[in-house]
């Protein structure tokens, strides 16, 4: 199975911004990338050399041609209302902040001692950053194990801050310190008589840009292979989140939450770069779904998605499928990692974004005549 996903290849193969000095942490020894094709990629993924020579009567065709193609097209757009698939219609991608940086998935042991899994993901941050990530990614429950007796004895106020919530405060106190932006995994947070499974976004000065409670409780049963209902202790999120950042425009989502392409496609509706799903799948359904629900929301929005997971522990009550991933636009798997503990770096580029778009204009060829999706809150806050 291991061969099937990724093969393993040494640092002094990757590229200068994958390789490892000789001091890193054992955490970032281990990146895996998938291989490069052992054959010529596909002729629409190569550019299109100019032709080195026409006649006037081919360059006459083609130029009719095109205004012919042109016609037609915006006549189609027109009757099928591309605009009107999305409700209120979906909003043009911005300009991000930055075209190109670094991101750092930091795929963490977790264990039962919560000062020292806080501590650990310290230390893991900073290693990502020495290693240029502007961006890093914390697991699904990186501060104590997953299970519903757990949550409640590890949940923090987050809104109170301060020692009420010691995981956030060094997430403040890490972003501000080393100028980067934390998508803080996501831990279980109390708020009243309830329980959350929540996402913080700190930015570089240190503050809360956005919280994210997963919407989508992963209340699941597969007779002899694995049952968990997190609604037994956890209550559900009601709004989707989306955040500007100095790193672009970041949709978040928690685990089972990238299970529903409605959510993912509201947040390529409100223009985001870039899709951060901290998770912790299975081992029944990590091996059949986890990659093919990134590769499937990437593609679908013509979007960026990025996952981390904790390692496995095979001793846990609840075993982590890990395997976090970067994921292109174009549902290609730019990095990843197998179960091990691991800190994975790759690149972001945007510019990839309008090129995928123009490759492949989907937001053109919408059926809005036959189809919508409507963002409620986007309609009600009209």
């Amino acid at each position: 199975m291991k061969a099937a996903l990724s093969t393993l290849i040494s640092t002094k193969n990757l590229p200068p911004h994958h390789c490892a000095s000789s001091s890193s942490s054992s955490l970032s020894r281990s990146i895996w990338l998938h291989p490069k094709p052992l054959s010529p990629p596909p002729s629409f993924l190569a550019p299109i050399a100019p032709a080195k020579s026409r006649s006037s009567s081919s360059i006459g065709l083609s130029r009719s041609s095109k205004i012919h193609t042109a016609n037609f097209s915006s006549t189609m757009a027109s009757a099928y209302k591309p605009e009107a698939a999305r409700v209120p219609p979906a909003l043009p991608l911005p300009t991000p902040p930055v075209t190109k940086f670094k991101i750092g998935l930091c795929q963490l042991a977790v264990t039962a001692d919560k000062e020292r899994n806080i501590a650990h993901a310290r230390k893991a941050i900073e290693d990502a950053a020495a290693k240029g990530a502007q961006l890093v990614l914390l697991p699904e429950i990186w501060n104590g194990p997953y299970s519903n007796d757990s949550f409640p004895v590890y949940a923090e106020d987050i809104d109170a801050g301060g020692d009420a919530s010691p995981s956030t405060a060094m997430l403040s106190e890490v972003s501000q310190r080393l100028k980067i932006t934390i998508v803080g995994g996501s831990i279980a947070e109390r708020s009243g008589d309830h329980l959350y499974n929540t996402s913080c976004v700190f930015g570089t000065d240190g503050k809360l840009l956005a919280k994210h409670r997963k919407i989508h409780l992963f209340d699941i049963d597969i007779p002899g292979k694995i049952t968990f209902i997190e609604s037994k202790t956890l209550t559900a999120g009601q709004s989707p989140t989306i955040v500007d950042t100095e790193v672009g425009r970041i949709g978040i989502g928690i685990c089972y939450d990238i299970r529903f392409q409605e959510l993912a496609m509201i947040y390529g509706a409100r223009g985001a770069h870039l899709i951060c799903y901290p998770g912790a799948f299975n081992m029944t359904t990590g091996p059949l779904h986890w990659e093919l629900l990134q590769r499937a929301r990437a593609t679908d929005n013509q979007l960026y998605v990025a996952t981390c997971s904790p390692a496995r522990d095979a001793g846990a009550g609840y075993v982590a499928w890990g395997h976090s991933t970067l994921v292109g636009p174009f549902g290609e798997v730019l990095a990843t990692t197998e179960h091990e503990e691991a800190i994975i770096i790759a690149e972001v580029d945007y510019s990839l974004l309008e090129l995928r778009r123009t490759n492949l204009p989907l937001l053109k060829q919408r059926r809005g005549d036959l189809y919508q999706l409507v963002d409620v809150q986007r309609l009600n806050s009209q």
